[in-house]
């Protein structure tokens, strides 16, 4: 049985952020239409490709939107609004809910800010880690084996609870 947890409702910064570059990426894919100097050939073809590129942009980060969590057995389920990213959480050492565990990152790979915040990312105090969030002042982290996740329910609180259900052994401790 799924156990389902709402994300984190967009704060303004990132409804704000999200509204300018949507404007800015359709206003560029425009504006590099208009500037297509011949209706046919390659000149052409190229410069549509190039317009195109604008609102492409926009399309992927719209399908990586994270839209909730679920956990299905011993995984979590980072749903979006095609599919879902599975990860599996055998093994895992601590759980806690931390609003300040984002500040300083740098990201290095992913998106950072169109409609949610996903990637690889890093900083000093969980080192390499991957994130799947709307609102970075609802984070909770997750401790595994090999790698570090960092999500953003709706309630961290409750999604701490439900995940120590599963897994009763995992420390609470703050790096």
């Amino acid at each position: 049985m799924k156990r389902r947890f709402p994300v984190a409702p967009w704060p303004r910064s990132l409804k704000v952020v999200s509204t300018l570059a949507t404007l800015l990426l359709f206003a560029a894919g425009a504006a590099a239409y208009r500037a297509i100097p011949v209706p046919t050939g390659f000149t052409h073809g190229f410069g549509l490709a190039v317009a195109l590129v604008f609102p492409a942009i926009l399309f992927v980060s719209a399908l990586f939107i994270v839209s909730g969590y679920a956990l299905d057995g011993t995984d979590l389920l980072v749903t979006r609004p095609f599919w879902s990213t599975r990860i599996p959480l055998a093994g895992l050492r601590r759980i806690f809910a931390d609003p300040a565990v984002c500040k300083g990152s740098v990201r290095v790979f992913g998106n950072g800010g169109l409609f949610s915040f996903t990637g690889l990312y890093r900083n000093s105090t969980l080192g390499r880690y991957r994130l799947f969030a709307t609102d970075l002042s609802r984070a909770v982290v997750l401790v595994l084996p090999k790698r570090t996740i960092v999500v953003t329910p709706e309630s961290p609180e409750a999604f701490v609870r439900g995940v120590r259900l599963v897994y009763p052994g995992a420390s609470g401790d703050r790096p």
